[in-house]
């Protein structure tokens, strides 16, 4: 299956300069949980997710106003390029844990994301199930 038609294009993305209380308004505007950082040229960076801003940032205190992207963003950052297949993004999801992985082109460039959900949507339920159940098991911590 085309990646391209699973994932969610052209996602809200920000800068390693944006302050973490302008990416949770991204977030909610957005309905998601994570934020790819890029640069100008829409190179992949690393990933703020919703959980990121609560462990990294809110439980210690810290002003989400003033502290920055790049403070406590998730880099390096664990991507699939276009010409993945949909096995190799399940893979990735189960082996590394994570319930969102960006999409790249063949030059580092943010194109996509492909969330839990989008494979909920396109696979069969025994894929689903797996994957959540891999996603999901304790033992690794982001």
């Amino acid at each position: 299956m085309d990646l391209t038609s699973v994932m969610t294009p052209n996602p809200a993305t920000c800068s390693p300069d944006s302050s973490l209380r302008e990416v949770a308004l991204l977030m909610v505007q957005n309905d998601c949980g994570e934020i790819p950082v890029v640069d100008p040229s829409q190179r992949l960076l690393g990933v703020l997710t919703d959980r990121d801003i609560v462990v990294r940032a809110v439980a210690k205190s810290l002003d989400t106003n003033t502290v920055r992207v790049s403070e406590i963003m998730t880099a390096p950052v664990t991507s699939v390029t276009v010409d993945a297949g949909l096995s190799d993004v399940i893979q990735v999801m189960e082996t590394r844990q994570i319930r969102r992985v960006p999409v790249i082109d063949k030059d580092g460039r943010l194109i996509g994301i492909i969330a839990q959900a989008d494979i909920a949507l396109t696979g069969s339920d025994r894929k689903t199930g797996n994957v959540v159940e891999e996603v999901s098991r304790p033992g690794i911590q982001h």
